[in-house]
């Protein structure tokens, strides 16, 4: 009886397989039948001078709304020319270098203190701070079962994919799920703020378990704490870190916090926003914009890329070799041949861009600490190489300069991040921009942000079937 179930199942489970295998090849059919009727020919983007990617041809961005949260800058204009300069960023006015300082300085974590003033629009009295503090570790704790009845039901390989799903079932258990006014967006932002580390962490750990056969621990955060050492202690089976590691993992959350609204997934909630939807289905939906490998995932390409270069270039300190390797790059001779050195160049800074400028000073202490200093000092090489050549071979309208993506995914290496988890850390971190971005939002527009795209297929006649 046994044998015979087993076999019933088996049979079943083959049936399920070789149904799947005959649905997705009919679609990959179809697919292939429509593809032509899909292209649009590039000469037409020209002709009608359509902005491909909201970005003109020189790579300056088309002002689609205005914005107090945050400013990036990497030019001055002078007798009608756009000069490069070093890169800044803001936070309500105020330089991150500033910010960073400032807190650096008196020994302080960082990351809580720009949450508030991205919501607030202003720097937190000390008094403010310690409140802030308190009522995010309110915050913090998921709902009852939620882990239970959510995160370990379907838990994804791509755990971007499961936060997804936790920020939309939220709304059941939110009584003012779908009130969007000011105060209520607040509080709701407010706690997928303080939601958004364990929902990551806790997501990862049901992968672990349930798509990979590893243990699975689950540490509750310390309302102590700060968001940056939480995230250890939940992501570490012995709950343990060192103050650098935490600090550092601090500024990393800051540098991430915020980065204009014209990046996609600020810009996706603007745009979900104005139709006047709830604030679980914006954050959703940017949170699926963060996972494309185009914007979120990008240290991930940077981590591949430079494990690739270990595997061909065994000697870090052979200079020809690391020039020859980057070569290839740019040649698309070499990874995976898109012709891209990763973490190098970025739509708007090109001679430095200042989140890279500062992580890459706090990386090299890390670095120290975990004898890793050989490796701190193959990126900083990459760095340098690559800007040469790119200089040599591409004919560049701006300078090109190392972005931010070069040393996180080296840095969250060090502090023992799986990869997985580096996207989804990247959005623990912009959560505290899109919420501001949402209710910048709510506050101005009374519009909803439908822009014009232009027709070019000419109208032809219906044709009955018979005659197809």
């Amino acid at each position: 009886m046994e044998k015979k179930n087993e076999a019933i199942v088996r049979e079943r489970i083959e049936n399920i397989v070789r149904e799947f295998r005959e649905n997705q090849e009919k679609a990959a059919e179809l697919a292939r039948e429509s593809y032509d009727r899909y292209i649009i020919p590039a000469e037409l983007y020209g002709k009608y001078d359509v902005k491909r990617g909201l970005r003109d041809a020189d790579g300056k961005g088309v002002v689609a709304g205005l914005t107090t949260v945050s400013q990036i800058t990497a030019s001055r204009e002078e007798n009608g020319k756009r000069i490069p300069e070093a890169g800044r960023l803001l936070y309500r006015g105020i330089s991150i270098e500033d910010l960073v300082n400032g807190f650096i300085a008196q020994n302080r974590f960082g990351f809580e203190e720009i949450v508030y003033l991205l919501l607030s629009g202003e720097l937190p009295t000390k008094a403010q701070l310690d409140s802030f503090h308190e009522l995010l570790a309110e915050y913090q704790f998921l709902p009852e079962k939620f882990k239970s009845g959510i995160i370990m039901k379907m838990p994804s390989d791509n755990i971007m994919s499961t936060m997804e799903k936790c920020v939309l079932s939220l709304h059941a258990v939110d009584p003012k799920a779908d009130d969007t006014s000011v105060e209520n967006v607040m509080r709701q932002s407010l706690e997928l703020i303080a939601r958004f580390p364990a929902m990551a962490v806790y997501s990862y750990q049901a992968a672990q378990y349930f798509r990979q056969g590893e243990s699975m621990v689950y540490h509750r955060p310390d309302p102590s704490k700060t968001i940056a050492e939480n995230f250890l202690i939940m992501l570490r089976p012995d709950g343990q870190y060192t103050e650098l590691e935490a600090r550092l993992l601090d500024l990393a959350l800051v540098l991430h916090a915020e980065h204009g609204g014209g990046n996609n997934s600020a810009f996706t909630v603007h745009v979900v926003t104005s139709s006047g939807t709830d604030t679980y289905s914006a954050i959703s939906a940017a949170l699926g914009s963060l996972k494309g490998p185009k914007h979120g995932g990008a240290n991930l390409k940077v981590m591949e890329m430079m494990e690739d270069l270990k595997q061909n270039v065994p000697d870090w300190k052979n200079e020809s070799a690391l020039r020859e390797y980057l070569r290839k790059l740019l040649d698309k001779e070499g990874f995976d041949r898109s012709g891209l050195i990763y973490g190098m160049g970025h739509a708007i800074y090109s001679i430095s861009d200042p989140r890279a400028v500062i992580l890459k000073e706090f990386a090299e202490k890390l670095s120290v600490e975990k004898n890793c200093h050989d490796e701190f000092e193959l990126y900083a090489d990459v760095e340098r190489i690559a800007k040469e050549l790119i200089a040599e071979k591409r004919k560049i309208y701006k300078g090109v300069c190392a972005n931010v993506d070069l040393y996180s995914g080296f840095v969250y290496k060090m502090l023992g991040i799986p990869m997985d988890l580096y996207t989804p850390l990247f959005a623990v971190a912009r959560i505290a921009g899109w919420s501001a971005h949402r209710l910048e939002e709510l506050i101005n527009s009374a519009k909803i942000i439908r822009p014009s795209y232009l027709p070019v297929r000419e109208p032809r006649a219906y044709t009955a079937i018979e005659d197809r």
